[in-house]
């Protein structure tokens, strides 16, 4: 799984074979795109989505329609990264800029009254010891700028963002990605900490307001520990090199608005301990760790995952053990938290999708994804609620509580005070006291 894999750094000696397949074309310069201002919110939405190779603008007109409409109905937070991901090499040679991709994706992003937010990864092969002019692609998620270029793709994140003013939240790099050291077996938080502080203070430059968060280090576990561990739980041993990152980086750092890590429910070893549910403690346990290292800096999930491979569970049970996991994120005072989506080319079964590729048609998760931001955004007091049965987990606010059955039966429990029934692995809202 992308997400959770980490990734060695190719620093030496497939150099020589990083040549490049596609080869850039010249593109007219066009006007950066008018976008509006985004949706005026009185809570922070907390909870969004990451477009990914696939999303809507792949997508019918119909089905764009759509799926506007399913991500705009409860403006969420919709990130973008600018390269990969379904956006070509915004600078194929130094100086040629090709904005065009992104300026779709961010042009959707705006029409569907998203909060935008973009990530600065991945960076244009010139910069990472390829040929100007050429990308090649098997090696755009494994290898990290050369240190001699950390400030050219500074002056690319400047660029980015004066072409996108309404644009406020940048996350610097994505998943530690090349700056993995084979000699000595750890992260390199040192080279990302330099082009971390190269690009934060750029940014700044261009705009004081804008918001700025790393390190987003993938941060695994284990259900065997394979070493001393400052963080573990019955979910598991974190990997103590990706916290030692994640401090080296706040020690270092010249300035962050947020902090940003990603991760899975799973461990690398036994899958989700003790079990698919419980597991999702992890996230929680972590965040709050997070919080008192940083001296509270908000915490942002730029990915989660909670399905092990190749478990091919029903929708049903993936959207609810999903649910356990936003509570979770919830409960530990997550400021943000975006959802990967998987949007696939072709039609056909599309888990965990928010919508049918093609031929359109809501899909779970997207609900559970708007009723999360509509009823626990970021301002708002989450409250713990009693239930009956401990397979129906439960989290509420004022007006609102929302509970999961976590089992593959029906069950029947009183939650909030309330008899509920509620059939294998549902999901239920529920109105309470002035709603």
């Amino acid at each position: 799984m992308a997400g959770i894999m980490v990734y060695a750094a190719i620093r030496t000696k497939e150099r020589s074979v990083f040549k490049g397949s596609e080869v850039a074309t010249k593109v007219p310069t066009e006007p950066a795109p008018q976008l509006s201002e985004p949706p005026a919110l009185e809570n922070w939405p907390r909870w969004g989505v990451t477009h990914t190779q696939y999303s809507a603008d792949n997508e019918p007109q119909a089905v764009v329609e759509e799926a506007r409409g399913v991500l705009g109905r409860v403006p969420m937070l919709q990130n973008q990264h600018i390269m990969g991901w379904g956006v070509g090499n915004p600078e194929p040679s130094p100086g040629q800029l090709n904005f065009v991709d992104l300026d779709r994706r961010m042009t959707f992003i705006s029409s569907s009254r998203g909060v935008p937010v973009i990530t600065l990864c991945c960076a244009p092969d010139w910069m990472k010891g390829g040929q100007a002019g050429r990308t090649d692609w098997s090696k755009n998620h494994t290898v990290a700028p050369e240190r001699e270029h950390f400030d050219d793709f500074a002056k690319l994140a400047v660029r980015v963002a004066k072409q996108y003013p309404t644009v406020k939240h940048y996350m610097v790099w994505n998943e530690f990605k090349g700056f993995w050291d084979p000699a000595t077996n750890r992260w390199d938080a040192q080279a990302y900490t330099e082009m971390y502080n190269k690009v934060y203070t750029a940014l700044k430059k261009v705009n004081k307001d804008i918001q700025v968060g790393g390190p987003y280090v993938p941060i695994g576990s284990n259900a065997r520990a394979e070493g001393p561990s400052e963080l573990s739980g019955p979910w598991g041993t974190v990997d103590q090199r990706a916290l030692d990152a994640v401090k080296y980086w706040i020690e270092h750092k010249k300035g962050a608005d947020f902090i940003v890590v990603d991760g899975a429910s799973m461990t690398n070893d036994k899958g989700n301990v003790p079990n698919d549910f419980a597991a999702q403690a992890k996230f929680g346990a972590i965040t709050t760790w997070l919080r008192e290292e940083s001296g509270d800096l908000p915490v942002w999930w730029a990915e989660w995952y909670v399905e092990p491979e190749n478990a091919q569970w029903s929708e049903d049970k993936r959207t609810a053990v999903q649910a356990t996991a936003l509570m979770e994120f919830a409960r530990s005072g997550v400021t943000t938290a975006l959802y990967w989506n998987p949007q696939q080319k072709g039609e056909g079964e599309c888990a965990g999708c928010l919508w049918s590729p093609k031929v359109g048609g809501e899909l779970p998760m997207a609900g559970l994804l708007s009723g999360f931001t509509k009823w626990f955004p970021a301002g708002v007091e989450v409250q713990e609620v009693q239930s009956s049965d401990p397979k129906v987990k439960a989290l509420g606010q004022a007006s609102q509580v929302v509970m999961v059955n976590t089992s593959d039966q029906d069950v029947s429990a009183t939650v909030d005070g309330r008899q509920v029934t509620l059939r294998p692995y549902e999901i239920k809202w529920s109105g309470r006291g002035g709603a």
